[in-house]
Formats: structure tokens, sequence, C-alpha cells
């Protein structure tokens, strides 16, 4: 009789564990996020979605799947056109410096251009969808100008400058023609850089690599025809490839970075961001790129 209250409160501690457990799984499903729990073998998906402004978050979460003893494999789940050079080089780097030690696959989603296709370039495989629009090797510098307008409606600019080029790109004068030799020099050393890296990361000749990088963009069945991508597949299947990599029997657990907002919140802020960025890059210009402007 004396034990029975004590296998009351076991059983009611057991009902409450079974509770929260019901909860989080639920929760999890509703987020679109697997539950994680430490210990077993799982594949970290990390996404990279709309315009690449910042590198800090992707490489973040990058890091901690590498630590993370559990995550055996990753896969780099990409649907963006680009965005900043210096952003898009540094998540370059992170992946190739962890493919070195724990494999990363590649997945394309609808769009994988210009810097989202250089973000896949150093890993250990790529897949895409066959209807993926991906390449676009090239970078971009877009100015615009208002002096015609400035002059219909009387506004004159004054600029004291320490050099005739600081105010190169300035939007109330026209360009002249040493400037925009100046500018090309500064395009082509960069379109240099993206060709040297997609040469490396996909063990391509950097002849061939270069007749592609003239901007053009291709499906995802022709890129892989042209040998930028390795396989033709969906989310899953790069899901089950980084698993074979990763060394899992079976289907593989899938892991999401931690979130703090429910999904369709992020998609939503993640959007609003991109687009305004798209337009103050199209406002303001200046900002070098690889970005696939046919992306709105």
């Amino acid at each position: 009789m004396q034990k029975r209250p004590l296998f009351i409160a076991l059983a009611l501690l057991a009902g409450i564990f079974v509770f929260f457990l019901a909860l989080i799984l639920a929760t999890s499903r509703f987020l679109d996020r697997p539950a994680r729990f430490v210990g077993h073998s799982q594949v970290g998906v990390v996404e990279v979605q709309g315009v690449i402004v910042d590198s800090k978050k992707i490489i973040e979460q990058l890091d901690a799947f590498h630590e993370d003893g559990s995550i055996k494999a990753i896969v780099l789940r990409i649907d963006s056109p680009g965005g900043g050079v210096g952003p898009s080089q540094e998540i370059y780097d992170e992946v190739k410096r962890i493919d070195a030690d724990k494999p990363i696959i590649a997945s394309m989603g609808s769009v994988a251009a210009s810097g989202g296709y250089y973000i896949a370039a150093p890993a250990r495989e790529i897949f895409a969808n066959p209807g993926t629009i991906t390449g676009s090797i090239g970078v971009i510098m877009e100015f615009a100008n208002f002096q015609e307008l400035l002059d219909k409606i009387g506004l004159r600019s004054e600029v004291v400058k320490s050099g005739k080029h600081k105010d190169i790109g300035s939007p109330v004068r026209t360009m002249t023609e040493e400037e925009r030799a100046l500018l090309q020099s500064l395009i082509d050393d960069v379109h240099s850089q993206f060709v040297d890296s997609v040469a490396a990361g996909r063990q391509l000749d950097i002849q061939k690599v270069r007749s592609l990088a003239d901007g053009r963009i291709f499906t995802g069945r022709q890129a892989r025809e042209l040998g930028l991508v390795d396989e033709l597949g969906s989310l899953e299947a790069a899901v089950r490839r980084a698993g074979e990599l990763g060394g899992i029997d079976g289907k593989p657990e899938v892991v999401y970075p931690p979130s703090d907002k429910p999904q369709l919140i992020d998609f939503l802020i993640q959007e609003a961001s991109s687009q305004i960025h798209q337009a103050l890059l199209r406002q303001q210009g200046g900002k070098l790129q690889y970005v696939w402007p046919g992306f709105n």
C-alpha cells in the first residue's frame, strides 16, 4: 500500500514526459523541422534562400553541424540568385574547408545562379532539379544616372574630391571612358576569381569553365551535361546521398538549425529583405555582385 503513491507519481511523471514528447514532435512537424535528439547519426540541412547579403548566419550553421559529432554529413540547400561577392566567397571558403573533413552535398532548388552556384562549387557533389536555373557565372555592377532628370528640374551637384576617380559611378554625371575602363578591369579580375573557384571546386579545365562563364544561365539538365552539376535529383535525393557518404545505414534522420520563429515568418522576412535589397541595388548601384539580375 505504501508503494502505491510512488507508482502513481512515476506514472504521472511518465505521462507528463510522453505529453511533452508528443508536443515537441507535433510542433516540429508543424514547423517542417524534424525534432533533434543528440546521439543519432544524422544529416544536417543548411538553407540559403534569397539574395546572399551576409554570410554570418550560414557560416555559423555550417560550423555548428561540422562540430556536432552526431551530424555525419551536411546538405547545403540553395534557392538563391546570388548576391554580394564578399559573402559568396566567404561561404565558398567555409564549404571547402568543412567538406575536406565532413561531406557536404549541395542541393539546388528553383534557382542557384551566379553566387548561388559559386557557393555550391566546392561541395563534394551537386544535385539539381532538371528545371533548376543555374549557371550565370559572371559579375555585374549597375549604376543609375539621374543627370538628365536633374537638368530638367534645375538641380546641379557640386562635388569636392581628393582625386579624379573618387566619385566614379556618380549618378549625377556621365561616366568617362577612362572610368569605364577602370571598372571593367575590376570586373574582369573578380570574374577571373569566379572562374578559378569554379574550376577548382568542380575539378574542371579552366578553359572549359571560361567558355561557359559569359553570364548565361542553364537548366539543371544542361548543367549536368556540362559538368557543372553531378546529379539530377530533389532535396530528398541529396539527403540520401549525404547519408551514404556519411556512412549512415538506411534512411537518414534530417535536422535543421534551431529556429525560434515559424518557417512562414522566416520566409516572409527573408523574402522582404531580398526584395528591399534588390530595390536598393537598382537605385544606388555600384555594388560588386555575383548575382543573376533576371531573378525578381
